[in-house]
């Protein structure tokens, strides 16, 4: 599996900090003194500051992106919860390697790459450039049986973890997370419910596309899952292995890679974004390492922002997925850095600064 830290999480993302404060003051510091309005740039301003928390200094640099797209398949679309079978996962977990899907498009304005994992994929992987991290083939039905094992869940959040260690090892310096996975708004919504406590209706939309009888099915077929799996909300792990996915459950380590290996990890849609609270679940303050991009079509996206404190950029009804909505962010802090980088001072155009009145 390419582990060499095997399960040692548990112990480790104890040490997974606050962010450095004095970094922080001093990037916020030089926003106010380049030559514009204080905080005229709003969240981007406040993610670089934040990223400077996070990296240690003030000294913010995003030269190398990558986008990290977790591909699995889940036993749940067994019961008609999508309008697809699991052969679409296979095809565009391979468009991701090849370059061709829309997340790689997007990302090719920022320079970023895009890696295509398989941590799940119901058939062999075969394309070039797929990076394998096979837990199984596929997740179980949720309805018949636990979606994973304990043991399943663990691994697949070591190898998250690990693959933060990768990148950070080959000189990436800001982590996006994607996925691919017919049926994964349904374990989303499965795992979302339990975990934020709210009912079942809440958190459940419509996926790739679905019609209102398609989602009423949908929701049924999640609150019996959760009635026969009884899920311990209490327990993370348990939650993501009785109905969750391997590729939450992979995207909860990158989340916690991000606070172990100092390095910022961007939240993409709805199934980011509740692994991002099933990693706030297991260690507070990973959340810290977190920057949000967009504001989901989903319904349980705003429940999830909200929990995790994270405030994002873009609103545009995005619901592709992918790592679609990461790819658009990072170009947008490629612009704020060039302004952090590259604007004159007040002091250098020889004006008076701004004054902060609160």
């Amino acid at each position: 599996m390419g582990d060499r830290n095997d399960f040692v999480w548990k112990e480790r993302i104890k040490e997974i900090a606050p962010l450095n404060g004095e970094a922080m003051k001093a990037s916020k510091q030089h926003w106010d003194n380049i030559g514009k309005p204080i905080e005229g740039l709003g969240l981007l301003e406040d993610m670089i500051i934040q990223a400077a928390g996070i990296i240690g200094h003030e000294n913010v640099k995003f030269d190398r992106k990558c986008i990290l797209s977790l591909c699995s398949d889940n036993g749940i679309v067994e019961e008609g919860v999508t309008q697809t079978d699991q052969q679409v996962t296979a095809v565009v977990a391979q468009n991701f390697a090849k370059g061709i899907a829309s997340v790689n498009m997007l990302s090719d304005y920022s320079q970023t790459k895009v890696f295509a994992v398989d941590i799940g994929v119901a058939s062999d992987m075969t394309q070039e450039g797929m990076i394998h991290r096979k837990v199984a083939y596929g997740t179980k039905n949720f309805l018949k049986e636990p979606a994973m094992t304990r043991e399943q869940t663990e691994r697949a959040i070591q190898i998250g973890i690990d693959l933060v260690r990768d990148k950070k090892e080959e000189g990436y310096e800001l982590i996006g997370t994607g996925e691919m996975g017919i049926g994964n708004t349904t374990t989303t919504s499965a795992v979302a419910a339990v975990l934020l406590g709210r009912e079942v209706e809440q958190v459940t939309g419509k996926g790739a596309g679905l019609s209102k009888e398609g989602i009423a099915h949908k929701i049924q077929v999640i609150k019996e899952g959760i009635r026969l799996r009884k899920p311990n909300r209490a327990d993370v792990i348990d939650v993501l292995g009785k109905v969750g996915g391997l590729d939450i459950a992979g995207l909860t380590g990158i989340f916690l890679g991000g606070g172990l290996y100092g390095i910022p990890i961007v939240i993409d849609g709805a199934i980011s974004a509740v692994a991002a609270l099933a990693a706030k679940r297991l260690q507070e303050n990973s959340k810290y390492y977190m920057l949000a991009s967009h504001m989901g079509k989903e319904p349980v996206c705003s429940l999830l922002m909200e929990e995790l404190e994270c405030e994002p950029i873009i609103y545009g009804r995005l619901a592709l997925g992918e790592g679609t909505g990461a790819a658009m962010l990072f170009a947008l802090l490629d612009m704020a850095l060039a302004v952090y980088k590259q604007n004159k001072t007040f002091e250098d155009i020889q004006v008076d600064a701004y004054e902060k009145y609160t």
